[in-house]
């Protein structure tokens, strides 16, 4: 009777330094017809004795880190002396009076007075706010923008103010 013996397993090698590569049509941070290139995520696995925030600084990525604390309270993301956008809550107030938005409008809204003085272009409003896949041209964000203003009643409505030719931006103390 003969026995099979097996064949001598090799030595697991280490792997070398781990790298970062993008995979995809176009390098980080080149933006098409002046948007502002929208948010893309990417799925990176590393080895469990890893560290991410120094994988991605090797290669001039700066991670945005937000540790999510169960117990954290969850107050208001953006607040001026009037309006209060609660992001956690998807909840507006303004003067301490609750608004009833439309979930674009609610975006659209959190969106501007998240970059306060920032010129938005129609464009990339449709590219943030609406998703790539949307369908339509700047007089959709108009009539948004419009229904945002009448919604935020006569004493607020001029701090989402109009750019000429270009688009909106949020001016929270606008007299």
């Amino acid at each position: 009777m003969t026995t099979a013996i097996p064949a001598p397993t090799p030595a697991l090698r280490r792997s070398p330094a781990p790298r970062l590569q993008l995979v995809g049509d176009r390098p980080p941070f080149v933006f098409v017809d002046g948007t502002d290139g929208g948010r893309v995520g990417y799925l990176v696995f590393l080895p469990a004795h890893v560290d991410p925030v120094a994988v991605m600084g090797a290669h001039g990525v700066r991670p945005e880190i937000q540790p999510l604390e169960p117990g954290a309270p969850a107050g208001p993301d953006h607040c001026d002396d009037a309006i209060r956008v609660d992001r956690a809550r998807r909840l507006v107030e303004v003067d301490g009076r609750e608004l009833d938005l439309t979930y674009l409008e609610f975006d659209l809204l959190a969106h501007l007075v998240a970059h306060p003085y920032t010129v938005h272009t129609r464009d990339a409003l449709i590219s943030g706010v609406w998703g790539y896949g949307h369908i339509g041209d700047g007089r959709t964000v108009d009539v948004h923008v419009a229904r945002l203003r009448r919604k935020i009643g006569p004493a607020y409505r001029d701090r989402i103010s109009t750019v000429r030719r270009v688009g909106y931006r949020y001016v929270p103390d606008h007299r």
